[in-house]
């Protein structure tokens, strides 16, 4: 399986404080129809860390059921619990996922050796594509590239990683230490072009929830060496990246999908909406765009 080109980390709509499943397969739909790559149920960006066990393992197969086939589906399925891990990534395989997005453990702070013991000990249970997620400024660890080779080796399921260090001399390191059959995906928006443009194979985006056009076709142009297009993309949406993160993802994604009328704003606590000022740029930003 490879994982390529610009696949969204859906946001995940709520109304009431419930799941909402037709905005969420509307948004699907909307997505494959823009020409998205690939989609990732059950991220960050899908509010994940709030969503009952329950909750996840229903939009992971909302989101499967929707696609049906059409571009790659890759779940999140990680936890700083490796049982949990476990449960989560046997579950993602049980819907039929094409890959299991998987998360260094947080709040724990394992060492590299205890890294590499989480993902053998998923890898022993469970037999599906793995695609590991570096992020440090959410998890208080960097997985290093030393350790990510050690991965790649002992460990069948470990196809790629989610880079989301922002730091394109780590991406270096992890393509000349795995080689270039390793997928590197961009973990950050900003990054996905210089990613690409020394090896890696595409960006699991935030952006891409309100630009799929945009970022595909970024990817595309980057991917077959037109340069020249994918930075103007890139230039273009550079403002875009800037206010996704405003404030923390997803809630400016979610209120661009609202201003667009794709569906009414909603959060789970400890999520709340953005202030009224970043609002206001955040409106500023997709007015210029062209997207309201």
């Amino acid at each position: 399986m490879e994982f390529r080109g610009a696949i969204t980390a859906l946001v995940t709509p709520f109304r009431n404080g419930e799941v909402d499943e037709e905005a969420y397969r509307a948004l699907i739909e909307w997505q494959i129809e823009q020409g998205i790559h690939g989609l990732v149920p059950c991220g960050t960006t899908g509010e994940s860390a709030t969503l009952s066990h329950d909750e996840h393992k229903r939009v992971i197969r909302i989101c499967v059921d929707q696609v049906k086939g059409r571009v790659p589906v890759l779940a999140g399925a990680g936890s700083n619990n490796t049982r949990e891990a476990i449960d989560l990534t046997q579950d993602a395989k049980d819907a039929k996922a094409d890959g299991a997005l998987l998360i260094t453990p947080y709040y724990n702070k394992p060492t590299q050796a205890g890294l590499v013991a989480h993902f053998k000990a998923i890898g022993e249970r469970v037999d599906m594509p793995f695609i590991v997620y570096n992020v440090p400024s959410r998890t208080a660890v960097n997985l290093l590239p030393e350790t990510l080779a050690i991965l790649k080796k002992e460990i069948p399921q470990v196809i790629g990683v989610k880079e989301a260090t922002g730091d394109l001399n780590q991406v270096s390191r992890v393509l000349e230490f795995c080689g270039e059959d390793f997928q590197v995906l961009s973990g950050d928006d900003f990054t996905a072009l210089p990613t690409i443009t020394i090896g890696g194979r595409g960006v699991i985006s935030v952006v891409s929830n309100f630009v799929p056009d945009k970022m595909s076709a970024m990817c595309e142009a980057a991917l077959a060496g037109d340069l020249a297009k994918a930075k103007a993309l890139h230039y273009f949406m550079s403002p875009l990246y800037r206010a996704a993160f405003l404030e923390t993802n997803p809630a400016p994604a979610k209120e661009a999908l609202a201003m667009m009328g794709r569906f009414p704003f909603e959060v789970r606590l400890p999520m709340v909406p953005l202030s009224p000022a970043n609002r206001e740029k955040l409106k500023a930003a997709l007015t210029e765009a062209g997207l309201l």
